[in-house]
Order: C-alpha cells, then structure tokens, then sequence
C-alpha cells in the first residue's frame, strides 16, 4: 500500500474526453484493478480509479457470476454543490495550522479496502519518510519491516515524496482562480507518469484539475487551512461537479460523495470522493457500475452492472518514528 501517492480528475472550458481518451485510460484502470499495485499520485490522475489520499493497492478484480445479484447503489440525495463547497471552505479555514514536518518524520496512513466481488475488508498500514528515503509496513509475520522507498524520487516522475508533495502544495495560491490556473499549468501534472504497454495521453485540464485538488485534499495531514479552504472554492468553479449525501466508504461510514459529471455518460461506472459531512476531511472513495463493464475480447463483464468499490481513510497523520500511530 503505497498510501502516500495518488490523484483523481477536473475541468476549465476544454472539450469533452472523446473515445482516443478513455479508451487508453479505461485500459489503465483496467490494469491497476488486475493486481498491480500502485502509487496514489498515479492513480487519482486517472477517473475513476483509487484515490487518495488516497493509491490502495488492488487485489486480484475477478467478473461476477452471472447468477449473482448485483450490489445495491446507496441510496443518495443530491445536494447543492456550490453551498455545500462554500461551507466546507468556512470549515477548513478555522482549522488549526500544523507545522511543516521534518524530513526525519513519517506519515503515517490506514486504509480500508473492499474490492467488488468479495466480502472481506483488507486493513493496511503503511509509513513513509518525509524525505521518501524510507518506508515500513507490517508484514505477514506480524513485524515491522522498515526498508528504502523503491526507486529514487524525483520531480521528473509521478511518485514524489511526501516533502515534495507538501513543497508543491504550498506553493499554491489561496486565490481559488489562481490556484486552479496554477494547477491545470504545472508541467509536472501534465507529464504524468508512463506506463508500459498505455499509449501516452494528456488527461483534459479540467480532469487534471480536479484529480490534484482531490490528492492534496486526502493528505490532509500537514494542509494549511487557508489553502484547504482556497481548494474547496476551487473545485466550486470547476463545471460537473456533483455533490450527494449518504455515500458510504468501506469503513461502512456515510458522508457527501464528490464526483464529475460527464457528458453522454462516457463511462459506465461513477467515483465518489467521500467527504465528512461535518468536518470535510477526505474519508474514502467509492466506485459505483453504472451499467456491465465489458472489456474488448471477453465473453463475461468484468464487473457487473450495481457492482460497488470502496476504500476507506481511517488515519493520515505525521508521526516521529515507523510504527507509530498517533
């Protein structure tokens, strides 16, 4: 569980995503779901994937049997999306200011995971060093394992260290105009990360948008609250997004469920980002099938029509030390 890196999607008078966009990105999420697992900054930038904070690794994604009933969608109410972003912006801004972590801290993340076609609920813990020199999780012998990151990180990839995700974050405006100008024209969202056997794309602006907006707003743990509160206005000038109550995350908590509309239903499944309907903090994600998920030259769907994926961000705080919770 690399928890530390993820993105999710968003819009500035740009022109729909046609089928040369979401076929390639379909594939790509299609890939993650089949076992890989991946970093969050990697999968937020793609719609409909999960998010973040939040990446959650995916276990083995198999088709449900036909004969079997699909999951029920929650049953939701659709609120007023630029009241709801305007509250949780005066919310945001009376928070407390955190100090910037050291380089020597950790930051530490439990998520919840329920994949579509199981009923077992995966708990992962997972620590990174603020400088991304280091990692720890516990493994199946019940033990604290404490190793280096994984490839060195740098500007020129997608998977930063949570210093350079906090140096980017704070180097935005609190003008919800410009920081909206400020992230669809940062070069390093744009780029993106390659992956093997994916045509490179160039996500839309307005999903890229979104997607930033989304990542930072899940790593919650050292946000400044003015600029937390400059995203909420932020997402409130970005045209689809929608905003229901009784979303519920993989922690079976229910809250206010963020997502984009697309034009002529493009895709056949819907992501929520699941916000606290007091607080506004980042609680999960849930995604919905809307309609048979069929990839090309497969007999069965890959996931039925009411099939349902959740995560859950139970903790995301700065420690001293791996192992540490609080």
């Amino acid at each position: 569980m690399d928890e530390l890196r993820s993105l999710r999607e968003w819009r500035a008078e740009v022109p729909e995503p046609g089928q040369d966009w979401i076929i390639p990105e379909r594939r790509r999420l299609l890939k993650r779901m089949r076992g890989r697992r991946r970093a969050l900054g990697r999968r937020l930038l793609v719609v409909g994937a999960l998010g973040a904070a939040a990446a959650v690794a995916v276990a083995t994604f198999r088709p449900q049997p036909p004969a079997q009933e699909p999951a029920a969608t929650p049953s939701v109410v659709q609120l007023d999306s630029d009241v709801v972003l305007a509250r949780a912006a005066e919310v945001a801004s009376r928070r407390e200011s955190t100090p910037v972590p050291l380089p020597t801290q950790w930051h530490y993340t439990k998520t919840l995971d329920k994949q579509p076609n199981s009923d077992t609920i995966e708990t992962r813990e997972h620590w990174t060093r603020y400088d991304g020199m280091q990692a720890a999780n516990f493994g199946e012998d019940g033990k604290l394992h404490v190793g280096p990151e994984g490839n060195p990180l740098d500007s020129g990839d997608d998977d930063l260290s949570p210093q350079k995700y906090d140096a980017k974050l704070r180097e935005l405006p609190t003008d919800p105009r410009k920081l909206l100008a400020k992230v669809t024209g940062d070069r390093h969202w744009i780029k993106g990360a390659r992956e093997e056997g994916v045509p490179k794309t160039v996500v839309p602006a307005d999903v890229r948008a979104y997607n930033v907006i989304m990542l930072y707003l899940s790593r919650y743990g050292s946000m400044p609250p003015r600029l937390e509160a400059a995203m909420f206005r932020a997402l409130a000038l970005i045209p689809g997004v929608r905003i229901e109550q009784g979303v519920s995350d993989a922690a079976g908590r229910s809250g206010l469920g963020v997502w984009r509309e697309l034009a002529g239903d493009a895709w056949p499944y819907r992501k929520y980002e699941i916000l606290d309907p007091a607080t506004y903090r980042y609680l999960g994600s849930r995604t919905v099938w809307l309609q048979d998920e069929v990839r090309p030259g497969m007999t069965e769907p890959l996931a039925r029509k009411g099939a349902v994926w959740s995560t859950a961000l139970l903790a995301s705080v700065i420690v001293d030390r791996p192992g540490q919770r609080s």
